[in-house]
């Protein structure tokens, strides 16, 4: 019966993209990503995967489709997509219901916090992501608020409280909900944080060494 063993791999592309493997019926039982499209087939169809659940794979494959993109990152959320559209049998790691995370500031909000969300809708607020690790990402979210100090609970939560939360004493929230910081200060700061996110890392140490030498001045 013929398979993925008579594809022939010069006409499959070496860009970044998604493959889907159909069985007998037409039906994706897999789905996965690539930095090299041919070099993962190749991967399949020579045995290098050595995982137990690929033999089962191999065997009911039948048909190998690819989609290309542009980035690894498009690549990453076009797959996700798939296999919750599909539920493939043998992306044992991701049929549930689990999905990458990624990081939500809403601008429409007089003091913005950053929140890790995993689902990312279309209400004009700014997401970053997606980030496969979670707890990579909060790890590194920790550094970012040390730097940026913004609020870290829920805007109705902070303003029910008598004072300010224990952030705020430790110096990792600046504590609008208490009048601690002006409205542009704080803004100042979520800039800040979205220049970071957005790759613009040496406008960041820029920003941080002007407000060294503006403290140092100050005392």
């Amino acid at each position: 019966m013929p398979g993925l063993q008579d594809i022939n791999l010069d006409q499959i592309s070496t860009r970044c993209g998604v493959y889907l493997m159909y069985d007998e019926g037409q039906r994706v039982i897999y789905v996965g990503k690539a930095r090299n499209l041919r070099a993962r087939v190749r991967q399949y169809v020579r045995g290098d995967d050595k995982r137990a659940q690929i033999q089962f794979l191999m065997q009911r494959a039948r048909h190998l489709e690819t989609m290309i993109t542009d980035t690894e990152k498009e690549a990453l959320i076009l797959e996700n997509t798939l296999i919750k559209k599909h539920k493939p049998r043998y992306n044992i790691n991701l049929r549930d219901d689990k999905t990458y995370v990624s990081l939500r500031i809403d601008l429409n909000e007089d003091y913005p916090a950053i929140k890790v969300v995993r689902r990312v809708k279309r209400d004009k607020a700014m997401y970053f992501g997606p980030y496969a690790s979670a707890g990579a990402l909060k790890q590194t979210l920790k550094e970012i608020q040390r730097i940026f100090p913004l609020r870290r609970h829920a805007w109705s939560q902070c303003r029910r409280r008598e004072r300010p939360c224990l952030f705020y004493q430790i110096g990792q929230c600046s504590a609008p909900c208490h009048g601690k910081i002006s409205r542009e200060d704080y803004r100042t700061q979520v800039q800040g944080v979205i220049k970071f996110l957005s790759g613009r890392q040496s406008e960041v140490v820029n920003d941080l060494r002007h407000r060294m030498v503006a403290a140092s001045e100050a005392l």
